[in-house]
Parts: C-alpha cells; structure tokens; sequence
C-alpha cells in the first residue's frame, strides 16, 4: 500500500462526530491503531512519548486519528467516557478517537499491532506503514535509543523529501479483531 492513495473511510469519533479520511485531503495524516491496555502502547503513553509525538504533530498541522479496532468486548474496547480519561491521564492529543468496532478500517489498512503506525501525505499517498520506532521493546528506557520512524517520516513530508524507512514491521498487541 505504501507510495499508493491511502483507502479512504468514514468512521464516528468518541464525541459522535463523523470523519472521513477524504476530508483531510491536503494535509498529513497520521493513523495510530491502539489499544489502552496493550504494555507497549502504554509503554509509549505512559512514557510521554506518544503525547509528546501527537501534540508536536498536530501543533505542525498534521490531523492524528487514533484508532481502535477492538471488537466489542475486547481488551481497550473502552467505552467514548472512558477513553476520554484514558486520553486525559495520559495527556494524549490527538486529534480524534475513533472505535472501529467491526474492524472494517483496520482490515482495510492490514492494521496487526498495537501500536500500528500509518503516515498519509496531503495528496492522500500512504507514505509510511509499520512501528512507531526502530526498538520493539516494552521497556520505555529503549526510547530514547530509538529511530522514530513515524517522526523521521512526518520531517520528511513537511521537507518534501521522501520517506527513507517507508515501511517497518509493527511491534506490540495484535489488534482485537
């Protein structure tokens, strides 16, 4: 998928508003599958490193959909007000929430792991796919010796350069299809 138009969708966010992926066209878009209690999201959550990631991004103009493909039930699955303390504890910013219950929006992204990172440039080409760092590890002192992938990408697109690791294999939790 990745140099390829990223697939469109349309999924509700925690707060009940739609959003569409072709609303954003024009702008970098990141795309974070998660779960809140999969150990190496809360590695990076718990950490600061994610929040720190999101509200950089977003402060530069890029749109952060996190995105939960837990079936209903599952582990994370958490309800839109408990997500909302989730995201305030951690200090998260993203930009929206959005619960994909049925997992259609992850299949279509071939979303694996928690945390599954995707980068969409302006003209809606999928730039990068794959983990948030070079270290697949739940040990948050491995951050700082990372190569954050998704950070080197979004430099890359605001610099208008391409991606130089446009793909990795995502670490974490398998996603709660």
């Amino acid at each position: 998928m990745v140099g390829h138009p990223a697939p469109d969708f349309s999924l509700t966010d925690i707060n009940g508003q739609v959003r569409r992926l072709s609303d954003y066209r024009g702008r970098t878009v990141v795309l974070e599958w998660t779960n809140p209690e999969c150990p190496i999201v809360q590695k990076h959550y718990r950490s600061g490193n994610m929040p720190a990631l999101q509200k950089s991004a977003t402060a530069d103009g890029v749109v952060w959909l996190s995105i939960n493909s837990g079936h209903p039930g599952a582990e994370g699955d958490y309800a839109p007000g408990q997500v909302a303390q989730w995201l305030d504890s951690t200090g998260a910013r993203p930009t929206a929430y959005m619960r994909d219950r049925d997992g259609a929006v992850g299949r279509l992204y071939g979303a694996r792991a928690t945390p599954h990172m995707f980068v969409i440039a302006g003209d809606g080409t999928l730039v990068y796919a794959g983990a948030i760092d070079s270290i697949p590890s739940a040990d948050p002192a491995d951050i700082a010796q990372a190569t954050n992938y998704v950070r080197a990408a979004l430099d890359a697109v605001k610099a208008g350069r391409p991606v130089a690791v446009p793909t990795s294999r995502a670490y974490g939790c398998a996603v709660k299809y």
